[in-house]
């Protein structure tokens, strides 16, 4: 089955590009894209059409990420493996990140997406138990920065630059180091792509104009 997980790419792919945040928003009669940020993730969502839509954008992007990425890792026999051989993680990660890219990049909209942290958060989930730990390690300190300042971008961000941290303390922790190399590749890729997805965030964080957690457009 290992010679499949370019399938396995491809359908991650496609399902992590699904943009839910511009359906729910049409279903309600707004196109996102025009109202708020221009955003099609659960951020602007929430922003445009509340917080019970936001959520549920949030929910269906996490699923996004964690349905494609937990099938193709029980259909290569990665799921359950706790010290997963580097080659082996290299294939799951590939697949991983198809979803991401998708959300990011959708063949849908001419290749403008959300900026992938809550299908990144999915991903990570999924890869059980390679990097569900780190995942909810990181989902702390997303926790952590939106309550203390409620901005979500910075919480975010936080979250995405802790992840290779946790990740690799995690691992030296268990004992379980043959996947590090590749995950520390992959969760700094990650951390990157989300750091360049904001900075319009980052720019307005700095100018204090960024919009906190509860704040909804007129």
């Amino acid at each position: 089955m290992s010679s499949s997980w370019p399938i396995w790419i491809a359908l991650a792919y496609l399902c992590g590009s699904v943009p839910f945040g511009l359906l729910i928003g049409l279903a309600r009669g707004v196109d996102i894209r025009k109202a708020g940020s221009g955003n099609v993730g659960a951020t602007n969502a929430g922003r445009v059409l509340g917080r019970r839509w936001g959520m549920l954008c949030f929910g269906l992007d996490v699923l996004k990420g964690v349905v494609p990425v937990l099938i193709a890792g029980f259909a290569l026999g990665y799921t359950g493996e706790a010290d997963l051989p580097a080659a082996d993680a290299w294939r799951w990660l590939a697949v991983a990140a198809a979803p991401v890219v998708g959300h990011v990049f959708p063949v849908w909209l001419k290749f403008k997406g959300g900026k992938g942290v809550a299908t990144g958060l999915g991903v990570l989930l999924g890869m059980y138990p390679l990097l569900t730990l780190p995942a909810l390690g990181a989902l702390g300190v997303w926790i952590v920065l939106a309550a203390a300042f409620r901005y979500v971008s910075l919480a975010s961000m936080a979250a995405a630059v802790a992840l290779p941290a946790i990740a690799a303390a995690v691992a030296f922790a268990s004992g379980h180091t043959q996947a590090l190399p590749p995950v520390l590749v992959v969760t700094g890729a990650i951390a990157l792509l989300v750091l360049l997805r904001h900075r319009s965030n980052i720019a307005r964080l700095l100018k204090g104009t960024e919009s906190r957690i509860g704040q909804r457009e007129a």
